[in-house]
Formats: C-alpha cells, sequence, structure tokens
C-alpha cells in the first residue's frame, strides 16, 4: 500500500493552515470537526475563511518560524514555489505536511470520509483520483445509514459491562457479533433506542448459558476473482477464528477474511500434498473441539472434486456442528470467462465433469461415455494428463478436429485461454509456459470462445 491509515485524536491539538481560499476553507472546517485548534497564515483572507469560527489568523506571507509549535501544517496556497518551500520548511522542522493536490510533498493525506460517530471510514487512492474516492464515499454511504453510529454508541455504553460479565475474548466477540447483527440493531435501525438498550440488557443478563461451541463453515471460495465470493461466505470467513485453506485460494481472497483470524495452509498439489487428507480432517475436528469457528476455504465448489463430503463425513462423525457454503466452481466459472458456455443448442445437450486424475494420479476415465458426441467434457486437473487424454478420446470415436481449450488462471486478470483441436493441443501446450490452475474444456462449444470472449474484450 503506498499510504498506511492511520486514526489520529486531533482534539485541542495545535494544527497551521498555510491559505485563505475555499480550498483552505474546506480543509479547516474539517479539522476544526475533529476538535483542532487551528492558526490561519496568508496574505489575504476570503471571506469563508473570515467567517469561519474560533480561528488564529494572522495576515501575513509565511514564515519558518511560523511552524513552531505545531505538529501538522497544511498548506494550501495556489502558488507552486511556495507550497514547495513551505513542504521542505516543515520536513527540516519535523513537523507533518500535507500540500493540497500535491501528493509528492506530502506526508500524510486527506482521505474522503464517510462520519457515522464514533465510526468512521476513510477511503483514499493515494493521490492517484480523489474524484474516484469520493465515488466510493458515496457508495458506502447508502449502504451505512446513520443509525450505525447510534449502534456504535450504545456498544460503547455497554463494553465495561459485557466485558466483566463475560471472561474470555472469544466468547466476548460471539456475543458483539450476535448483538450487532441481531435484534438490538434492527431496533436502532428502526429508531427504538429505549427497546434496544433494553434488549441489550436482557441479552446480558443471560449470558450464563452462553458456550463457545466450535463450528466448521466449509466455503467454496470459487474459481479465483475475489469478487464472485457468495455473501454468506464472506460474512462466515469476516467471524472465523480460524482459517483453513488450499492452494487454490487467491491472496485476494484471503485477505477477505478477518485480519486478526489464525491463517493454517494445508495445499494440496498433484503429487505434492503438503497435509495429507485424513490430517486435514482431524485437524478441523480439533480446532472445532477447542471451541473455534474455523472457516476451511476450499476452491471452486466444496462439493465438487474439492473433497468435501469426505471432511464432513468426519465432522458428523465427531459431532462437529458444520455449515456447507456452495462456490461457483471452476467448470462455470472458467467457461463463462473464456466465453464458452457449456450447454448450447446447436452444439450440447449435456456436461460431463470428470477429473483428469484418480488417487494413484493415473488417468483411467469412460472414454467410452466422454466421446459420445453433441456434449461438453469439462476435465479438472488434466493438465499433466492432456496428451493421453486426446489420444484416449481420439481411439474411442472423437474426431482429431474436435474443439479443446485449456484455460489457465480461470476469471482472474492473468486468464489466459489456448485452444485448439485434440490432434494438436498437446502439441502446442508443449511450447507453452502454463501455470496452475488449469481447467480442459472439449467439444465443439469451444468453437464459440473467440465470439463470446467478452472477458479478455473487456480487460484488453
Amino acid at each position: 500500500m503506498d499510504y498506511f491509515p492511520l486514526f489520529f485524536k486531533l482534539t485541542d491539538q495545535p494544527c497551521l493552515v498555510i491559505g485563505a481560499g475555499s480550498c483552505a476553507a474546506r480543509k479547516i472546517e474539517l479539522l476544526a470537526r475533529a476538535g483542532a485548534k487551528i492558526t490561519v497564515v496568508a496574505r489575504e483572507i476570503s471571506p469563508q475563511v473570515a467567517t469561519l469560527p474560533d480561528l488564529v489568523i494572522h495576515q501575513k506571507d509565511f514564515e519558518p518560524s511560523d511552524l513552531f509549535g505545531f505538529k501538522w501544517v497544511i498548506s494550501a496556497t495556489n502558488d507552486t514555489a511556495t507550497n514547495q518551500y513551505i513542504s521542505d520548511c516543515a520536513k527540516v522542522a519535523g513537523v507533518w505536511v500535507n500540500v493540497v493536490d500535491n501528493p509528492e510533498l506530502c506526508d500524510f493525506i486527506f482521505p474522503a470520509i464517510v462520519d457515522r460517530a464514533p465510526i468512521t471510514i476513510a477511503i483514499s487512492s493515494g493521490g492517484a483520483s480523489p474524484v474516484l474516492a469520493r465515488l466510493l464515499r458515496a457508495k458506502i454511504e447508502t449502504l451505512i445509514p446513520p443509525a450505525y453510529g447510534v449502534l456504535a454508541k450504545l456498544a460503547e455504553k455497554f463494553r465495561e459491562t459485557v466485558k466483566q460479565k463475560i471472561i474470555r475474548p472469544e466468547n466476548r466477540r460471539i456475543f458483539w457479533e450476535n448483538v450487532l447483527q441481531g435484534r438490538v440493531a434492527e431496533l436502532i435501525f428502526a429508531s427504538q433506542n429505549d427497546a434496544a438498550e433494553q434488549a441489550l440488557t436482557d441479552a446480558i443478563n443471560q449470558t450464563e448459558t452462553l458456550t463457545n461451541t466450535g463450528e466448521v463453515y466449509l466455503i467454496g471460495a470459487g474459481p479465483g476473482a475475489a469478487d464472485l465470493l457468495t455473501f454468506r461466505a464472506l460474512r462466515l470467513m469476516q467471524q472465523a477464528d480460524v482459517v483453513v485453506y488450499d492452494r487454490l485460494v487467491s491472496p485476494d481472497i484471503l485477505d477477505l477474511a478477518r485480519r486478526d483470524s489464525e491463517k493454517i495452509y494445508v495445499g494440496k498439489a498433484r503429487s505434492n500434498h503438503s497435509v495429507p487428507q485424513e490430517e486435514i480432517n482431524a485437524l478441523l475436528v480439533k480446532l472445532a473441539q477447542e471451541g473455534k469457528r474455523v472457516a476451511r476455504l476450499k476452491g471452486g465448489d466444496p462439493f465438487i472434486f474439492g473433497r468435501g463430503g469426505e471432511e464432513i463425513e468426519t465432522l458428523m462423525e465427531q459431532g462437529v456442528a458444520f455449515q456447507v457454503v456452495p462456490g461457483i466452481t471452476a467448470a462455470t466459472g472458467c467457461a463463462s470467462y473464456a466465453g464458452i458456455p457449456l450447454t448450447h443448442r446447436d452444439h450440447a445437450q449435456s456436461c460431463i465433469f470428470v477429473t483428469g486424475h484418480l488417487k494413484d494420479d493415473s488417468v483411467h476415465l469412460n472414454w467410452t461415455q466422454l466421446a459420445v458426441p453433441n456434449q461438453t467434457v469439462v476435465i479438472y486437473m488434466g493438465l499433466l494428463g492432456l496428451e493421453k487424454i486426446c489420444d484416449s478420446l481420439i481411439a474411442y470415436g472423437s474426431s482429431p478436429d474436435l474443439p479443446i481449450a485449456l484455460i489457465e488462471k480461470g476469471t482472474t486478470s492473468h486468464q489466459r485461454v489456448i485452444t485448439g483441436t485434440l490432434s494438436t493441443l498437446p502439441d502446442i501446450v508443449k511450447h507453452e509456459t502454463i501455470q496452475p490452475p488449469t481447467l480442459i474444456i472439449i467439444g465443439t462449444v469451444v468453437s464459440l470462445h473467440k465470439k463470446l470472449n467478452w472477458f479478455a474484450n473487456k480487460a484488453s
């Protein structure tokens, strides 16, 4: 990140503003809302600044000695040389400086702010596009009603009481998550503040029955793109104490999990299982029995070649509570982003999903079934067996000219689609450097790729 986000308490802190035009007025108003003690230095004072309350105004040119006693200075003049001079002087004096609309001269910048005091949200583009930051602020404003500030103040009022009542931090977290997403919150949103306070009091009085019960969330993380997660997946990731994830879960998706959650990597690659499946099953049980909420993130959908069934069998045998959250499987996600419909009235009336290798890493498939015309075959984990797959289909009656596509890193910004036929694709791939994950699609629907390749056209 270009700028590290911090929130400073400016109450009664001395802040210096150089300049007194309309731009300076906007910065002064923001600082005043935060309780800062503001001094203005400028030769000309605009009416906008002159009418602002509680300012100390020195109508003169800036001098380096003006920085004495200040921690913050904002240069809001319309003269480039003056702004450069103020920035240089501030850095020598050890004073943090902001030069309006000139990030290169700044130690700090002003974000776009969503104010739901005591909740404050700051959005910054690092100076790259202030307009975009303001547009994002407008979107967030519509999602977070002012009542969230009232809800935060209610939580603050009872925070110490809850801390004394519920000793274990993990239990307190669960309590507050239930309160802030449940009936208390709904009463606040309905402007029934007294009823909300009573409901919170009742909830606190009932905490004797609160137990720290573990649970496993088996979550399909989708084919790669973070914005293809479901709302439920995101919500459970945000409340999980531990995240157990595999190789196909992208860093962008992992970043959406709760920041303070423990992250445990159990990635499995072909012929290189860092953690055997049986140990993963036992780990999920152990963590849940310790009272932790565990998000088990699996690429794609947990029930489509994701071994989700094996994991929940163990959970059921051990009496561990769990939820299953479906995800967009690689077949539908990658096909959609490659512009290859899996079914089409003119091409395919059925679709088959198969895995390219079995437990012993062999490729033994029902070739007779897969060679049937007018269908689409999707092969997961088939890169290393590609040549045998193509040769076998041809041997069992498929046309050597049958279209086939290999999709690399589907749905992400690094997606690549390589097309050919059963007779040509193995040689094409030999001359390419392919990075997993990959997916293979076979059938005449692949011929629609060039025409329907919307994602590549959009990205370009």
